[in-house]
């Protein structure tokens, strides 16, 4: 009696044993809610340069927000760390605060895009940087199949792939940074600067109009050296009357 009864104890240890050890190596269960931006973009492994411009503008917080308060949804277009190393040094280093908060806003469309739903779209896509329908930040979209290509008047860029997919919030992967023409428009040309006011030309010697002044000057001249020749000749003529017999 005393065996069977210490093995079934022994067999009822060992199992509750092989339960605890499965319990403790159990996965915790992934939490509830909305996606977040900055861990899906982590996921996806190259992405550094983004979240950190994400993050320094605080733009993560805003997605987040809205993917909490919207029905519409959103749309990212991430763009990769080459992409970023493509860019000219201080591209983006030498943009204000609020330039750069434009910058990463223009990479977020307020309402969730689907591939197919990009060939159907109405230009410019209105992004979350300005009012499109105002002229700002404009962002064309031009598709060829299944290949989606962005224009924003600076540069291109072409969707490489899904990276994220939800009911609210569509992710992709672009292969250059979108630079926004309000931005990084060429700077227009200063303006003429006004001449100066038109001064006299100086009047070369020689001219007309020294000719002028130099025979004024002689006539004038002239009048002088004959006015007392023709006084002395009238005093001649009044006293040769005078004395007339």
């Amino acid at each position: 009696m005393t065996n069977p009864l210490f093995f079934s104890f022994f067999l009822l240890f060992i199992f509750l044993l092989h339960c605890t050890k499965t319990s403790a190596q159990a996965p915790a269960a992934a939490p509830s809610g909305p996606p977040n931006i900055t861990a899906i973009l982590e996921k996806g492994g190259q992405f550094t340069m983004f979240i950190r411009l994400l993050e320094s503008t605080q733009q993560d917080d805003q997605i987040n927000t809205q993917l909490n308060n919207t029905n519409q949804g959103l749309t990212v277009f991430a763009p990769t760390d080459n992409a970023f190393s493509s860019l000219k040094s201080g591209t983006v280093n030498s943009l204000s605060d609020q330039e750069k908060v434009s910058l990463v806003q223009f990479h977020v469309l307020p309402t969730l895009m689907t591939i197919s739903q990009f060939q159907t779209a109405s230009n410019p896509l209105r992004t979350q940087a300005g009012n499109s329908d105002a002229g700002e930040y404009p962002l064309n979209v031009t598709t060829s199949g299944n290949q989606v290509n962005l224009t924003t008047g600076v540069n291109d860029a072409t969707v490489a792939n899904t990276v994220f997919s939800s009911a609210n919030l569509e992710v992709y992967q672009v292969d250059n940074v979108l630079l926004p023409l309000d931005i990084f428009a060429a700077s227009p040309a200063p303006a003429p600067s006004k001449p100066e006011k038109d001064l006299p030309a100086a009047t070369p010697k020689g001219s007309s109009t020294d000719v002028t002044n130099v025979d004024t000057s002689a006539a004038a001249l002239s009048l002088n050296h004959r006015a007392p020749t023709v006084l002395t000749f009238g005093v001649a003529v009044l006293a040769a009357v005078a004395f007339r017999p």
